[in-house]
């Protein structure tokens, strides 16, 4: 019996670079996540660590309901981006990453995704990693709502042509 090998072409077309990476990436990101929530009983989402560093800064109460834990998740945002310094130094190349994205288009998604996660209530690791992975419905509607927003607008900036 003959494999057709489209379908297996077709996904290698959607990983140019092998799946391995991404494999072993989500392998590690959804181990650490498991370790901070078995260690702390708190999901790991990224926005929560951002506002806990702001509760150094700020006394507004939505940053200082974190004064008790903030330390550690310090050290742990402090290892995400170590972690990815200690990859790129030794096995990557991205301290030669660029993009050909105008820097205003990067702000000015960067300001739509802040105030979408503070809206939200979380960022794409809380709830695609960690809500998501506990089956929460709230994280559930929001990974369903901003991948369909996202692959819409993907299509229809590809539609009209625009390139970075």
């Amino acid at each position: 019996m003959v494999v057709d090998p489209l379908p297996l072409q077709t996904f290698a077309e959607l990983f140019p670079n092998g799946v391995s990476r991404y494999a072993v990436g989500g392998l590690l990101v959804g181990l650490g996540a498991g370790i901070i929530y078995l260690g702390t009983g708190i999901s790991a989402g990224a926005s929560t660590f951002l506002e806990s560093t702001l509760s150094y800064v700020s006394d507004r109460s939505r940053f200082r309901r974190y004064v008790g834990s903030r330390d550690w998740r310090l050290v742990f945002t402090f290892g995400i981006v170590l972690g990815a310094a200690i990859y790129a130094a030794t096995l990557g190349d991205a301290w030669t990453y660029t993009t050909d994205v105008q820097v205003w288009r990067l702000f000015g998604g960067g300001i739509l995704v802040g105030i979408g996660t503070r809206i939200g209530k979380g960022c794409t690791s809380g709830h695609g990693v960690c809500g998501v992975g506990s089956a929460s419905r709230t994280s559930l509607v929001g990974v369903a709502t901003f991948l369909l927003v996202a692959i819409g607008v993907a299509q229809v900036v590809a539609a009209m042509g625009v390139s970075p």
